[in-house]
């Protein structure tokens, strides 16, 4: 498949260039949390988050106002970076708005809005327990899962299917895989994949609340690690079969192959011996017909927590040479949850395109378990492939394997 645009914003800014600009600078964009109002505020945590500027103040266009809330405005904003949106416009006059489908990743979608219409509830008319959202969060479409998805298809009126993919960390890495099915089977020719996902109560009190968020900067793969800092993105991509280009000839970056599983070992911890990580790389790498060592960087899961950083570093180590230059990347970024998948395969193709290879930000030590293909440290060079992995709660494990037609 044919990847013809992507982009990401996230704390370290607006579009690629931010993104690229930022890792071979290796300055990060997390940052002391000064996230949320009220009883937010007031119980505020104390950790690191990675946040995006300019949301608060940026409202959506009044044409789009049932939709607007914090995730549908970081959405509109990153879809407009990059001449992505553009982008868009172009593949629905090629092949007809039905023809194209919008399939997006996020884990608690505009749940924010949901949170501030409870906090803001008002006494209604009948019984004395009845209640009510207030005026201006009264829009049901805000208080779904599908409420990004419904957004963006609206605004780049594409009409082919529109698919919201919720499986937690893995969500925006798996939108790839299920765009890929629909246009292998020919149901589609393209797809606008991607994943917004946005800070909220639940997200920051939720994850704390498991033991998973660390008071500093988050270090993965380091000796001393201890827990996760949350983020949060949005990133988009156009992909398309690779034989239906446009006048501007075929795009150099594909999707070569994607891997999925299931361990089912447990709701939020990793199976112990990795058996659905390696089943996911294993797959992505077969379906993309190369092997281990022809991966020439591997963006990892990397969330900082002791359990999930080594259960992969244990898998990695099990499957790839040393030679393969392994890293995460949320030491610039934080967890950004269901934006994980799209926010890291971004970097993956900034690696396919501009040859940098991130180390680690925050780690210094590495973890004695980690094998040779863990790096704390950038590199530069040309590769031809490039692999992102993200995994999700509940064990479901997505792969991905990115190549650059020489």
């Amino acid at each position: 498949m044919a990847i013809r645009a992507y982009t990401a914003t996230t704390a370290l800014g607006r579009g690629r260039e931010a993104q690229a600009r930022a890792l071979r600078e290796r300055r990060g964009g997390l940052r002391r949390n000064d996230f949320g109002e009220g009883a937010i505020a007031r119980e505020r945590l104390d950790c690191w988050i990675g946040r995006v500027d300019g949301l608060e103040a940026s409202p959506l266009p009044a044409e789009f106002a049932q939709w607007d809330c914090r995730n549908n405005r970081l959405a509109w904003l990153a879809l407009r970076q990059d001449g992505l949106f553009d982008a868009v416009l172009a593949l629905r006059e090629r092949h007809g708005a039905t023809r194209v489908a919008v399939v997006l990743g996020t884990s608690t979608a505009s749940i924010g809005a949901t949170e501030e219409a409870y906090a803001r509830m008002t006494e209604g008319d009948g019984p004395a327990f009845s209640q009510h959202f207030p005026a201006d969060l009264a829009r049901p479409i805000v208080h779904t899962p599908h409420s990004l998805g419904h957004f963006v298809q609206y605004a780049t009126g594409l009409r082919g299917p529109c698919i919201t993919v919720a499986t937690a960390c893995s969500s925006s890495a798996k939108v790839f895989a299920q765009a890929a099915r629909l246009i292998h089977a020919g149901v589609v020719d393209a797809a606008l994949v991607g994943g917004v996902d946005t800070l909220c109560g639940s997200i920051l009190f939720g994850f704390n609340a498991l033991g998973l968020v660390s008071a500093q900067p988050c270090r993965p793969f380091d000796a001393e690690r201890d827990g996760l800092s949350l983020g949060e993105a949005g990133g988009f991509a156009i992909l398309e079969r690779a034989d239906l280009g446009d006048d501007t000839g075929d795009a150099a970056l594909r999707l070569c192959g994607y891997g999925e599983s299931s361990d089912a070992h447990h709701m939020s911890s990793p199976h112990p011996e990795g058996l659905g990580v390696l089943a996911a790389m294993r797959d992505a790498l077969a379906r993309a017909g190369i092997d281990a060592g022809d991966i020439g960087y591997l963006n990892l899961h990397g969330t900082a927590t002791p359990a999930n950083d080594a259960v992969e570093a244990r898998a990695v180590d099990a499957l790839f040479p040393g030679s393969v230059h392994a890293s995460s990347t949320k030491g610039w970024t934080g967890h950004t949850l269901g934006a994980a998948g799209i926010v890291e395969s971004v970097f993956a193709l900034i690696a396919l395109e501009d040859g940098i290879l991130p180390g680690m930000l925050n780690s210094t030590r590495r973890d004695d378990a980690c094998g040779a293909q863990i790096r704390l440290d950038n590199d530069e060079r040309a590769i031809r492939y490039a692999m992102n992995n993200s995994f999700g709660f509940g064990g479901n494990n997505c792969s991905l394997v990115f190549g650059k037609v020489a």
